[in-house]
C-alpha cells in the first residue's frame, strides 16, 4: 500500500518506484507479493490510514489473493493497525514499512552488537502499539522478549497485563541501551588506537544495495557477504587498502540507507553510524543504472545530516557501469557530483583511479609541518612517515629536524616540539 499524498514533485519518490522497493524489502524478509493498490487523500484517516471504500476493496483483494500479510509503506499507529487487523479479520497480519525493515533487520543481524541494536529498535517501536498478550509481542519479536527478561513475573496490586508487559519492555529497553553504551565505548577505544596508529578511515556510504560491499571485497580482497537484496549485511566491516603513493588506509563499511529510515533504526545504530562520523573522509557508493539514484542520493545525505556527517569531504563512486548501455552514459551524473569516479565494483574498472582520487582528497586534509623531534620521541618521527609526506630529514645531535606534510588532525602531537628552520 502506498500512503496518502505522494508524488514525485512534493519530496516523495513516484509511487511507482516506492512500491517497488517496498516489493524488494518484502522479497528480502522472505514474503511473496501478490497484489498491490493506491489510494491519494489529503490526510490519513484517523482510523484506519485509508478511506472506508479503500478498506473494503483490500479486504476483497485480500481475499481474492488469499494473503495473510498487507504491508503499508508509511508507517501506521497503533489505532491504525487495531482498526485495520478489526476489518481484514486477525488471520492477516498488518505490517508498516517501518516494521518490515525492522524484521529484515533482525534476520540479518549475525553479530551480539547487530542483534542488540536490532532488539532495542524493536522494543522501542513496539512498545506504544502493545496491546494485547506478551506472548503476541514475545512471537513478533524471535521468542527473544520473555527469555531475555525472565518472563513477565508477579503483577503488583491492581496492574493490568499490559501494564506489567510494558513495565518489563521498558526494563529491557534500559537494559539493551546499557548494554549498547559499553558497545560504544569499546568502538571509541578502538577508533582511538587506530588515531594513534596514525591510519586514516574512509568510510563507505550508500543506499543499500548500490553496492558498497562488493567494491570494499574488490578493493581489499574482502569476504563481506554480497547478495542482490536490500540490507544484504548489516554489521561494520573494516579492512586495510594500499594507495598507489606507498601509503594505507582503512576502509569501513557500514549498513546502508533508505529513503524513510526508521527514526528508531538511527538511534538504536549509533554505534555503527558513529563509524561514519569518525572517517576521515566518505566515499558515497551510488548505484548509476537505478531509476531513482539522485533521489537515493538525497535519502543518504538526509541520513548523514542526521547523524552530524553532512560535513565531511566526499568522494562519490558512481558504481556498475559494467550495466550501462553506452560508456558515455555516466557523464551526467558526473555532472551532478564533485569529485566522482565512474567505477564498477564488479569487474574493477575505475578502482585504481578511485584510490588515486582518495589519496588526493586524504593529502588535500595535510598541513605544513617543520619540526625537531627528540630521539625519545622516536614514535613521532615513525608516525610522521606512516601518515606523512616527508620532503626533508636530517640527523642532527639532539634529534631529528624533519619537515614535510602531515594530517591536519595529527599536527596537534607536534605542537610542543621546536620549530624546524627550513622554508616550506
Amino acid at each position: 500500500m502506498k500512503g496518502p499524498g505522494a508524488s514525485s514533485s512534493d519530496g516523495h519518490w513516484p509511487v511507482e518506484e516506492s512500491l517497488a522497493e517496498l516489493a524488494q524489502l518484502a522479497h528480502t524478509a522472505g514474503i511473496q507479493v501478490v497484489g498491490q493498490m493506491t489510494q491519494r487523500l489529503e490526510q490519513p484517516n484517523p482510523a484506519t490510514f485509508i478511506g472506508s471504500g479503500k478498506v473494503e476493496e483490500l479486504v476483497d483483494l485480500s481475499s481474492e489473493a488469499v494473503a495473510d500479510v498487507v504491508i503499508f509503506d508509511d508507517e501506521l499507529s497503533p489505532r491504525h493497525v487495531r482498526e485495520l487487523e478489526k476489518a481484514l479479520g486477525e488471520e492477516i497480519k498488518i505490517l508498516d514499512r517501518t516494521a518490515l525493515i525492522l524484521d529484515i533487520f533482525a534476520q540479518h543481524a549475525h553479530t551480539r552488537e547487530g542483534a542488540l541494536q536490532v532488539e532495542l529498535a524493536q522494543y522501542e517501536y513496539r512498545l506504544p502499539r502493545l496491546t494485547r498478550a506478551w506472548a503476541h509481542l514475545a512471537r513478533q519479536a524471535g521468542g527473544r522478549a520473555g527469555g531475555a527478561t525472565g518472563g513477565v513475573g508477579v503483577r503488583g496490586p491492581g496492574e493490568t497485563q499490559l501494564e506489567t508487559d510494558r513495565r518489563v519492555i521498558r526494563r529491557r529497553i534500559a537494559q539493551l541501551k546499557e548494554e549498547l553504551e559499553k558497545v560504544r565505548a569499546h568502538r571509541g577505544r578502538h577508533r582511538a588506537r587506530r588515531r594513534r596508529e596514525g591510519i586514516p578511515v574512509v568510510s563507505i556510504v550508500g543506499y543499500t544495495n548500490a553496492g558498497k560491499s562488493t567494491l570494499l571485497n574488490a578493493l581489499a580482497d574482502a569476504d563481506v557477504l554480497v547478495e542482490d537484496m536490500l540490507f544484504a549485511t548489516l554489521d561494520p566491516t573494516t579492512r586495510r587498502v594500499d594507495l598507489p603513493g606507498g601509503g594505507a588506509v582503512l576502509f569501513t563499511d557500514t549498513v546502508g540507507f533508505i529513503q524513510k529510515l526508521p527514526t528508531h533504526l538511527v538511534a538504536a545504530f549509533r554505534a555503527t553510524l558513529e563509524e561514519v562520523k569518525e572517517g576521515d573522509l566518505l566515499l558515497h557508493v551510488l548505484d548509476v543504472t537505478h531509476p531513482q539514484v539522485m533521489r537515493q542520493a538525497e535519502a543518504v545525505w538526509m541520513t548523514l545530516e542526521d547523524i552530524g556527517a553532512a560535513g565531511k569531504p566526499v568522494i562519490s563512486a558512481l558504481n556498475k557501469i559494467d550495466r550501462l548501455p553506452a560508456s558515455d552514459a555516466v557523464r551526467p551524473l558526473m555532472a551532478e557530483f564533485d569529485n566522482s569516479v565512474p567505477i564498477s565494483a564488479l569487474t574493477g574498472e575505475g578502482l585504481e583511479l578511485l584510490l588515486a582520487q582518495v589519496e588526493n582528497a586524504l593529502e588535500s586534509q595535510m598541513v605544513w609541518l617543520d619540526v625537531h623531534i627528540p630521539y625519545e620521541s622516536g614514535e613521532l618521527v615513525a608516525l610522521f612517515h606512516r601518515r606523512g609526506l616527508v620532503e626533508r630529514e636530517e640527523h642532527t645531535g639532539k634529534g631529528t629536524h624533519i619537515a614535510g606534510r602531515i594530517p591536519r588532525e595529527l599536527a596537534g602531537r607536534f605542537s610542543a616540539l621546536p620549530a624546524g628552520t627550513w622554508d616550506n
